[in-house]
């Protein structure tokens, strides 16, 4: 699950990481409330206006109605609104969006960290995720801050550095010394770094991320360290534990198929293929996927339904399947081991009658419990239905429905 910057940065706070204070504000009548309440906790006198959207370059990107870009300075109150009104309500197109864009529904206003001084400041990148091939978390850090991270490792990969942590012992000391050190930091900037390399570990830990970014960590005028920026994935399959951070889930920022599929409990995952894939089991899934590559076709979606597959869901399947223009068949492949093979061919016939008017081909394949049963029904359901047994009358059927 995304998090919008604001959001990452409550969590880094509350784990002792120093950040750049905002305010978020959600209409043009807050603007001005905002903005004085965040001068009177910070003394800020200018402000950073920062589009909320769930995507990367913001700074780079441009809202198609007015030419503003998705991060802004104020230099004063009195341009404030100004500069929210060329952001708030608009669409934001950077190089992580289509040419749409996002509409920003959200944006920051954020203390100007770089005052009084701007020319002794520094910015750093920073990172936290895990090494899937050793299974360790690392650090990847870099004095390049602000800039496209792929850029400095395409161009100066000696830039990067990274420190790997055992999550059986957790980050120590000399690790965190060792970070400021390769920055170049000394005094008491160095001492500000220990600690805030520190916090944002068990920040990571805490909440069960699955990354966090900050870029840039700056150290500004008077050496002390903060997060100006934070992009924070939390683990979805963590979230039962984390209740508060389930809460600031914005779906408006995902795609209305995913959050349809969540909202039934299906495991879906959209991809760029023709064929619709209904399963149960991830394994089976993949499968299934091999299956309708090896018939010539490519899979246009993982979709696993779970261990129960009755009309309902089946239904809910169906439906966001056919979402999909690019869908010209869907193969389902059930084993019932769980669920008997015979109310999950009720179910398919059921789902297929309440939606009506299916004008792709859809092969069911079911084996387990009472599958000869369920064979029977599928062929006598009168409807766009084909059975198959084996594997490879289902891989001949797509070949022939669906990719022929």
């Amino acid at each position: 699950m995304n998090l919008h910057e604001y959001q990452g940065k409550e969590i880094l706070k509350s784990y002792g990481v120093p950040i750049q204070e905002g305010i978020v504000v959600d209409n043009l009548d807050n603007v001005e409330s905002a903005a004085k309440e965040l001068s009177a906790n910070t003394g800020t006198e200018w402000y950073v206006v920062k589009a909320q959207i769930h995507a990367g370059g913001r700074g780079k990107g441009t809202c198609e109605e007015t030419g503003s870009n998705g991060v802004v300075i104020s230099k004063g109150l009195g341009e404030l609104k100004g500069k929210v009104d060329g952001i708030l309500g608009k669409h934001l197109v950077t190089l992580q969006t289509n040419g749409v864009g996002k509409k920003v529904n959200k944006v920051l206003i954020a203390e100007d960290v770089y005052a009084p001084d701007f020319d002794k400041c520094e910015e750093y990148y920073m990172s936290v995720l895990l090494n899937r091939e050793t299974g360790r978390n690392v650090i990847m850090y870099s004095t390049e801050g602000g800039m496209d991270i792929e850029k400095v490792a395409e161009e100066t990969p000696h830039l990067i550095f990274k420190e790997e942590i055992d999550p059986k012992v957790g980050i120590q000391g000399f690790q965190c010394r060792k970070i400021a050190f390769n920055l170049g930091l000394s005094g008491t900037a160095f001492k500000n770094m220990t600690k805030f390399v520190a916090n944002l570990y068990k920040a990571y830990e805490g909440c069960d991320a699955s990354m966090f970014e900050i870029n840039p960590v700056l150290k500004d005028c008077e050496d002390r360290i903060k997060a100006v920026d934070a992009k924070v994935t939390l683990d979805d399959n963590a979230l039962f534990r984390h209740p508060e951070y389930e809460a600031m889930r914005d779906t408006s920022e995902e795609n209305p198929i995913d959050v349809e599929a969540k909202e039934a409990g299906l495991n879906y995952v959209k991809l760029d293929g023709n064929v619709g894939c209904m399963v149960n089991g991830a394994g089976l899934a993949m499968s299934t996927m091999d299956i309708i590559k090896l018939s010539g076709g490519e899979p246009a979606n993982f979709l696993d339904v779970g261990g129960t597959a009755d009309a309902d869901r089946v239904a809910k399947a169906f439906n966001i399947i056919l979402k999909d223009e690019n869908v010209k068949g869907i193969l389902v492949n059930i084993f019932g081991g769980i669920v008997r093979c015979d109310r999950v061919a009720n179910g398919v016939v059921q789902a297929y009658k309440s939606i009506g008017n299916i004008q792709v081909p859809i092969i069911v394949r079911l084996q387990g419990t009472n599958a000869v049963e369920a064979k029977e029904i599928i062929d006598n359901s009168g409807l766009n239905v084909f059975s198959a047994i084996t594997l490879q009358d289902a891989a001949d059927r797509v070949k022939d429905l669906i990719v022929n």
